[in-house]
């Protein structure tokens, strides 16, 4: 009983004791889901930031080492950021099934979900490995300098020893999100900071008598991070008391294909959705290198800093996820589609202010990066195109985690296929390759500037396909009720 009182207060589900209160005005019920949605998202938004500040951090020191380490470090994370997102999309069907199960207060059914999704994750790592140096042969098919050439492979080819690592790590974030615990993967992910920094700051430049790496030892660094993050998760999750009462460790448990296909069913879609995505900005690194390692490295820095940015809208997408799940899995459509628009509003407001803040300091932001003048010059004028497509850029990562909410995965996956590879791409190929056997192409390539103008659009219409789609599910929800 006592335990039961505890995940009660832990998903914040009305127990029967609880006397009646009278029903607050409308103003105040948005004022208190921000507030609520604010507190499990901002632990998910300090622990992404952190994750991704390993990046940021592989990129500048790669910057000061030399051009071709930074333009190498930037060909490898395309590759790396491309394969963990399109993984973390992969493993995010724990989310839902989590939320649901707790949303109903079914807390037995949450370990069997956690242990076939470890299973699914040790498959799904393994095979990543294995694409991911399939695909680090690319470079050697590229217009690329021999030397940017090496270091982007070294950096695919150490790095995808942590992609299993990485899988596990995803499937008890996502546990450990979805019973509203998390503030250990926050806590987890600014040490894995510091300990990336620090290697990174061994490695790159040879401090300390190590060896001198340069970008190379970007990749080692990453690599034991990585692995640094499921190993303290586990040793965090053994001892704190809030994971006792869904403890997913209790007995040895095989593979069960009914579950497996459930997650599969669920979770294949949103990798396909988060690869349309990822790939489309990850694939301009490639299709630009021929223009040399200044349009590479100004592409990845402007790449680099809006990840940081678009940490926001996620994270505030993964804490709507988690409301929205446990909202239908407590059967209260009506408080899901609330909580949902909710989390839409906030992100809105944080766009307006993330584009001013983009478009003010672009300089500053890129002489941060890099002490090349060019590359700085170029990075910065990508910078304002990533401050107009913030609007859709928010937008449409916030709505597609509500809709997953409702265990809707499928819609979301084509409208982003049609956007990102629809639009996008072929876009972007046109004004920023300008091909000259098509009569309409520009007279001159415009390079990366002419990919990321095609990223706009492909953004701007994911973001209104996505709210309609929320509409809809929403409004169906509650009709079907």
């Amino acid at each position: 009983m006592a335990s039961l009182r505890i995940i009660r207060l832990m998903t914040l589900l009305p127990d029967s004791t609880t006397p009646t209160v009278p029903t607050p005005s409308r103003s105040r019920r948005v004022l208190l889901e921000s507030r609520a949605l604010w507190h499990l998202a901002w632990p998910i938004l300090i622990g992404q930031l952190a994750t991704i500040g390993m990046s940021v951090t592989d990129v500048a020191m790669a910057g000061h080492a030399s051009a071709a380490d930074l333009a190498g470090v930037s060909l490898g994370v395309s590759i790396w950021n491309m394969t963990i997102l399109t993984l973390m999309g992969l493993l995010m069907s724990v989310n839902p099934m989590v939320a649901h199960h707790v949303g109903a207060g079914e807390f037995d059914a949450v370990p069997h979900v956690v242990r076939q999704g470890l299973w699914k994750a040790v498959g799904v790592g393994v095979l990543a490995f294995v694409l991911a140096n399939l695909a680090a042969q690319v470079f050697d098919v590229m217009d690329i300098e021999p030397a940017v050439r090496d270091i982007a492979k070294s950096f695919v080819r150490v790095s995808s020893f942590g992609l299993p690592a990485f899988t596990c790590y995803r499937v008890l974030y996502g546990y450990s999100t979805s019973i509203n615990q998390t503030k250990p993967m926050m806590v987890i992910a600014l040490v894995a900071l510091l300990l990336n920094a620090l290697v990174n700051w061994l490695l790159v430049f040879g401090n300390w008598g190590f060896p001198t790496l340069g970008g190379v030892g970007c990749a080692w660094s990453t690599m034991v991070c990585v692995w640094f993050h499921p190993l303290a998760l586990m040793w965090w999750m053994r001892v704190a008391p809030a994971y006792r009462p869904t403890w997913p460790f209790t007995h040895w448990e095989g593979p069960e294909w009914p579950m497996l296909r459930s997650l599969l069913k669920l979770g294949v879609p949103i990798g396909i959705t988060y690869f349309a995505e990822t790939s489309a900005f990850s694939l301009i690194a490639l299709l630009i290198a021929k223009f040399g390692s200044a349009q590479v490295g100004a592409h990845a820095i402007a790449l680099n800093f809006t990840s940081l940015t678009f940490m926001v809208p996620l994270s505030l997408g993964l804490a709507l996820l988690t409301r929205v799940g446990q909202s239908l899995g407590a059967g209260d459509p009506v408080a899901a589609r609330f909580r949902a628009w909710v989390g839409v509003g906030l992100t809105w407001a944080f766009a307006l202010v993330a584009s001013l803040g983009l478009a003010v300091f672009r300089q500053t932001i890129a002489s941060a990066y890099t002490s090349d003048a060019v590359v700085a010059a170029l990075a910065a004028n990508l910078l304002i195109f990533a401050a107009l497509f913030q609007l859709s850029d928010c937008t449409q990562v916030v709505t597609s985690c509500a809709i997953r909410g409702y265990k809707v995965t499928r819609a979301p996956m084509v409208l982003h296929l049609a956007a990102f590879w629809g639009f996008s791409l072929p876009l972007g190929c046109l004004l920023g390759l300008a091909p000259q056997w098509l009569p309409f192409a520009p007279t001159e390539p415009m390079a990366a500037q002419g990919f990321w103008i095609a990223l706009i659009v492909g953004l701007s219409v994911a973001a209104i396909g996505l709210v309609i789609m929320l509409r809809n599910v929403s409004r169906r929800r509650i009709l079907s009720n």
